[in-house]
């Protein structure tokens, strides 16, 4: 991996003349963010819950003691992502954060000084990857704009916040109920405004009026007061940032 500063630039494109093409959207591992998950299920025109059960696997990872959602293998052999076609991606202008993001990997860290949470980048070269030998060169800034990954950042870097909260202030294990909140706020959002509307969310937590009006508008806006919830009330932070 190298690192990349605003000013440099790198050799890459994509598309079905380059020979890999297809290639990296198998073998897969891949990771699926609170943004991403809102994008795909809606272009999918799908509940949040039934895309979950179609397309992921969910577990509870090992360090941070929260909910994870990888996407479930189209096959059991070349483990291909469910959305790949011979033509390419069938979700393209909602694909998740970290293929619009490669083959750059995006980085954050916390600034000692300032406390804020800062991005640099790396390029990441792997082996099968042609699409280095492409003659399009890009830099940084311009390949942030073009694959419009600004907010698919904003929408899921509050969640990084509130990993680092939680191991900060609750190391180890989750209660059952504050696991089954987690993942509704995060990543199944349509139960998650369900549960709100109907006074149920788990452990008999009331939801407050910003969370109230916040499932009857869109659903960024809810994810957004989804996050300020699981602080206050897992992580007993009174207010963001």
């Amino acid at each position: 991996m190298k690192p990349l500063r605003a000013g440099d630039t790198f050799r890459f494109d994509c598309h079905p003349g380059v020979p890999c093409f297809n290639e990296c959207c198998r073998d897969l591992d891949q990771f699926l963010m609170p943004y991403d998950i809102l994008r795909l299920r809606r272009a999918l025109a799908l509940d949040s819950h039934a895309f979950l059960e179609r397309f992921c696997r969910l577990h509870v990872g090992p360090r941070s003691g929260l909910p994870v959602v990888t996407l479930a293998p189209a096959d059991p052999v070349r483990l291909a992502c469910p959305f790949v076609t011979p033509r390419g991606c069938r979700v393209y202008d909602d694909r998740p954060a970290s293929c619009r993001t490669y083959p750059l990997v995006r980085v954050l860290s916390r600034s000692r000084a300032t406390g804020r949470t800062e991005a640099s980048y790396l390029l990441l070269k792997e082996p099968h990857c042609r699409g280095f030998e492409q003659a399009a060169r890009r830099n940084l800034s311009e390949w942030i704009d073009d694959q419009a990954i600004a907010p698919y950042n904003r929408f899921n870097d509050p969640l990084l916040d509130i990993i680092s909260l939680k191991n900060r202030r609750h190391p180890g294990a989750l209660a059952a109920d504050a696991l089954r909140l987690f993942r509704l706020a995060c990543y199944d959002l349509d139960a998650f405004r369900r549960a709100i509307g109907e006074d149920r969310l788990p452990g008999g937590i009331a939801p407050g009026g910003e969370l109230r009006r916040a499932a009857g508008s869109d659903d960024e806006n809810l994810l957004m007061a989804g996050y300020r919830f699981l602080e206050k009330e897992l992580f007993d932070r009174e207010e963001p940032g």
